[in-house]
């Protein structure tokens, strides 16, 4: 079993930037993917990155590249995500989720797919105002 809690959101303007923290507990493996996803008031919930917890593998949904960074401090059992030049569209409920990549490559699981994510936490409000 594996707990998530992720920490960070809050409101700000547009052009800030944030740092959301996902605290991870539970026995964590090689082979497992930690990512974050997004969703905002009546759309669906949506991958922005995500990184190998076994190595330095990362990836990002297109339209965020460059501007969203996923990192990780294993020695902390904690994932982040930098988010940079804030813009009023990101506003969302941040989720961190963590999913078994055993038997599946990395690049042909990305971008992953909500519907098969192992874990999630509770989310944290993201709120950029303009």
């Amino acid at each position: 079993q594996v707990q998530l809690v992720e920490s960070g959101g809050g409101l700000v303007q547009a052009g800030d930037s944030l740092t959301l923290s996902c605290e991870v507990s539970g026995r964590l493996y090689n082979t497992y993917a930690m990512a974050w996803f997004r969703q905002a008031p009546g759309k669906e919930r949506e991958f922005v990155g995500s990184i190998a917890w076994g190595g330095g593998y990362t990836y990002y949904t297109d339209s965020l590249k460059g501007r969203f960074t996923v990192y990780k401090d294993n020695a902390k059992n904690t994932v982040y995500l930098q988010m940079n030049s804030l813009k009023p569209e990101d506003t969302a409920v941040y989720y961190c989720g963590v999913r078994d990549l055993i038997g599946t490559g990395w690049y042909s699981s990305n971008p992953l797919d909500y519907r098969t994510m192992d874990y999630w936490g509770k989310g944290t409000l993201v709120t950029v105002s303009s």
